[in-house]
């Protein structure tokens, strides 16, 4: 694998980590820390479609106030009565739109074997869409620090990993979370939000499965 391909899937690590930064209650450090700038750099590192997604995103947020979008959060995702999009694999893998159920537990156990484990402060399942991008985080993040030692041998059984977590979770179920939050969102930046991440994952997907 060459430095190119190397560089790639560190951004691809990127975006996974600061899209998960972009699903937890929005707030001013944001835009403090900078998150869609390096978004931005992250993607533009990929592919120039997934760019024009992020600073789409960036620009929605600076055009946006924290407390309108604090008010569609918790609509989206929160209620009080029936969230618009809600943000748990097993609402779209399983028959009966339950929490915490087969699908759950399974995720759950490719974290384990995955070598993730859950922030002791994260108070939500396992199944959320900010911890399923974490540890796609993680996968890239690995991937990329064996292909940068030559270290072969950790390269396939990372792939698999990362191919079986997207067939069968995050990718599985993507698609008709982001429409929802289209559907749902009453602010530009949860409109983009669903873009990019939906864009992203479908790219990550089918990266895998290849």
């Amino acid at each position: 694998m060459g430095a190119t391909d190397v560089e790639k899937l560190a951004a691809r690590a990127d975006v996974a980590r600061l899209l998960s930064a972009c699903f937890y209650e929005p707030g001013n450090e944001l835009g403090e820390e900078r998150v869609f700038d390096a978004l931005a750099e992250a993607a533009g590192r990929i592919d120039t479609a997934l760019a024009a997604d992020a600073r789409r995103l960036g620009e929605a947020f600076a055009a946006s106030d924290v407390q309108s979008l604090l008010v569609d959060y918790a609509r989206l995702f929160l209620g009080p009565i029936q969230p618009r999009a809600r943000p748990y694999g097993s609402v779209w893998l399983e028959v009966d739109e339950g929490l915490m159920q087969e699908s759950t537990l399974g995720v759950a156990r490719l974290y384990e074997e995955g070598g993730f484990e859950v922030a002791e402060d994260f108070r939500d399942l396992p199944d959320h869409v900010a911890a399923e991008l974490e540890f796609l985080y993680l996968l890239l993040f690995n991937a990329a620090k064996a292909a940068a030692a030559g270290d072969d041998a950790a390269l396939a059984p990372a792939a698999a990993l990362r191919r079986r977590f997207l067939a069968e979770h995050l990718g599985a179920w993507i698609a008709p979370f982001a429409q929802a939050m289209r559907d749902g969102a009453e602010t530009d930046f949860y409109r983009a939000l669903a873009d990019l991440a939906e864009g992203f994952v479908r790219r990550e997907a089918a990266d895998a499965s290849h």
